[in-house]
């Protein structure tokens, strides 16, 4: 039986290079897997899905995903979308369609929450409807367990602004509850 996953974790826990492993395994076992991510994510351009190790594959975006005839979804053994954070609350209705009524198995990679520690739309009605959810771990510069998404600038952590800002490794950090909301970014701070 199908069912909807969410693999949530913080910056930099590896859950786009997860969700190109996860599609690679299914090519390898002569299987499709019909690899998406959402519409916001251009920093590697629109139909690239590309992890910070380097690996990278073409993608279609969510909305094409969504805009997909029934029997056209069956001929995938699963669908797998990377920053699930990013999508709206249908479109996550539609990937819990495909796995309740085509029988499709529909793996979702993203953060749970923002750098306010919100939940993201998306993270939000994934966890409020999907059948498991697993943490993809990291850790803070302190070797604690990291949940938090700090976002930072070179005055320090950033605590206020527009949720969705696309960034990389020179303006987010994971950091543990703690230290994000003490403020540190490093050992020194």
């Amino acid at each position: 039986m199908a069912k909807l996953y969410f693999y949530y974790g913080a910056m930099g826990s590896s859950k786009t290079a997860n969700a190109l492993m996860a599609e690679y395994n299914y090519s390898e076992r002569g299987q499709r897997a019909l690899l998406a991510k959402t519409n916001i994510d251009t920093r590697d351009g629109a139909n690239i899905i590309r992890s910070r190790i380097g690996l990278e594959k073409e993608c279609v975006l969510l909305t094409d995903v969504c805009a997909m005839d029934d029997e056209a979804i069956r001929t995938y053994d699963a669908v797998i979308v990377d920053e699930i954070q990013f999508a709206t609350r249908q479109q996550i209705d539609f990937l819990a369609h495909i796995v309740d009524d085509l029988n499709v198995p529909v793996l979702c990679y993203g953060l749970r929450a923002d750098f306010q520690n919100n939940l993201f739309e998306g993270s939000e009605r994934l966890i409020a409807i999907c059948d498991e959810i697993r943490e993809v771990k990291t850790v803070c510069w302190c070797g604690k367990k990291a949940t938090c998404n700090a976002r930072y600038n070179k005055y320090g952590i950033v605590r206020e602004g527009s949720q969705i800002m696309l960034g990389a490794n020179d303006e987010y950090i994971a950091l543990c509850r703690k230290h994000f909301l003490q403020g540190k970014l490093r050992k020194d701070d």
